[in-house]
């Protein structure tokens, strides 16, 4: 293995440690957000982290009186109802003029109203600052999806500072029990995930921390744009690998660890929040995208997404959503997920049936979803010994799902259900550093659960 350039072993450490806080028990398989009609948010000031021990200055919206959060919080909403959100302006530079902001929604029709005095700026009415003054944007959710929000108010840089955040709007009649993201039966899913996608460059915001918004140092970084972060919902890895709300992380309170069974179906919600493009790719099966910018893909009314697209990696565009399904079932890998017949004598609890058969049979087995054709079906290789591997944090000591191995002390321990564990990341590989450290960066894990396994 190459050496890292920067403290290889102080790294190597650090990231193990904080991967051993982050195990998937217990993590949850939804959106974190707040839900309503009315939202009251404030821009304010405060310093987000980074995954190599970083504090960059942050500029977020805040749930009313909380700290500022990166990014936004998730505004989750409901077709057809009117809502109203509410911005004031509590942000406080050290150096310049402390700026207006304001809030833009794409793919919504809004109308902004002011109590007190806002002035007029080149997208939208903004909030001065003080705090006092506040602005009311108003619009009907008539399409569900996916959708983002930022500031209008120099967006080159206060979307950088991190004025930005993702809505989502559930469609008419919807029903946690059986949950579709769009009303049509196909686009139907078991769980559902965000990827908030951005990035930054350090130097602007130490830029603007030390000397303010207005110094002529600032255009030329944000024209010349190098981002040395890269997050996904506010935390570069392996930050987002902890759970949501951790105390150390408090104005970055969203994760991403995706779960799911064989044969569940995740709906990917995926925000280019930022300024840059971001290739995101999701080992372990193809996605079919069923949407883009909160429009089905339907050929006509009723259709369903039935020009619906494939492929291993969606494209992240800055200012766009997509949402896509994902689901992994194990067909098609000529081998037992649950364990083959050559371990059922030493290792009896691993013993089943599919389709209430012992032998191969058509089908996915209802319970377990095992792909009953490979039941039965031993691994097809022979795993070399103990002594001959290299353990990483997410191998369990078994290729069989749900069952653990021996493995030697210390390690492991990163896949306490004996899950199977797929690398979802950007592929554009130096987005898998933070500042050029390797690993960190827009990189999670996705984590297929045997079917007893309980996903909350």
């Amino acid at each position: 293995m190459k050496k890292l350039n920067h403290r290889p072993q102080s790294i190597v450490v650090i990231f193990t440690a904080v991967l051993l806080l982050c195990s998937p028990v217990g993590l949850q398989a939804a959106i974190n957000g707040i839900s309503g009609t009315t939202f009251n948010l404030t821009a304010r000031p405060d310093y987000i982290s980074t995954a190599d021990g970083g504090s960059m200055l942050l500029w977020g919206y805040a749930n009313g009186a909380s700290r500022a959060q990166y990014p936004g919080p998730t505004l989750i909403i409901d077709q057809n109802e009117t809502i109203t959100i509410t911005l004031r302006n509590g942000l406080l530079v050290a150096g310049g003029t402390t700026p207006n902001v304001s809030l833009v929604i794409p793919g919504q029709e809004v109308t902004a109203s002011c109590t007190g005095t806002c002035p007029q700026g080149e997208l939208t009415l903004e909030a001065p600052p003080g705090g006092l003054d506040e602005v009311s944007y108003t619009f009907t959710a008539a399409q569900p999806g996916t959708y983002t929000y930022h500031s209008g108010t120099n967006p080159g840089l206060q979307v950088e500072m991190g004025l930005t955040g993702a809505i989502i709007v559930r469609p008419a009649g919807f029903q946690a029990s059986s949950p579709t993201a769009y009303g049509h039966p196909d686009t139907a899913y078991t769980y559902e995930e965000l990827f908030f996608l951005t990035e930054m460059d350090p130097n602007i915001h130490q830029a603007v921390e030390f000397y303010g918004p207005d110094h002529p140092t600032i255009q030329p970084m944000l024209d010349n744009y190098f981002s040395n972060y890269w997050f996904i919902n506010g935390r570069t890895a392996p930050d987002d690998l902890a759970a949501a709300n951790v105390l150390w992380l408090p104005t970055q309170p969203y994760n991403s660890v995706p779960r799911m069974h064989p044969g569940d179906t995740v709906l990917m919600r995926v925000v280019g929040g930022g300024r840059e493009m971001h290739p995101f790719h999701h080992h372990g099966n193809h996605a079919k995208v069923i949407a883009r910018d909160g429009r089905m893909l339907a050929s006509a009314p009723g259709a369903g997404p039935d020009i619906a697209t494939e492929g291993f990696t969606i494209t992240s565009t800055p200012g766009k959503t997509v949402d896509a399904l994902f689901t992994w079932t194990g067909e098609g890998l000529n081998w037992d997920i649950y364990g083959g017949s050559e371990v059922w004598t030493t290792q009896p609890e691993l013993a089943h049936t599919c389709n209430g058969l012992t032998t191969p049979s058509p089908g996915f087995d209802p319970v377990t979803q095992e792909y009953c054709p490979d039941h039965g079906k031993p691994f097809p290789v022979v795993l070399p010994g103990n002594l001959e591997l290299a353990f990483g944090g997410w191998w369990g000591g078994s290729p069989y799902l749900g069952s653990l191995g021996t493995l030697p002390p210390g390690e492991g321990g990163l896949n306490p259900n004996g899950g199977f564990s797929f690398m979802w990341h950007s592929h554009t590989e130096k987005e898998l550093t933070n500042w050029d450290i390797f690993p960190g960066g827009m990189l999670t894990m996705m984590i297929i659960e045997a079917y007893n396994v309980p996903i909350e």
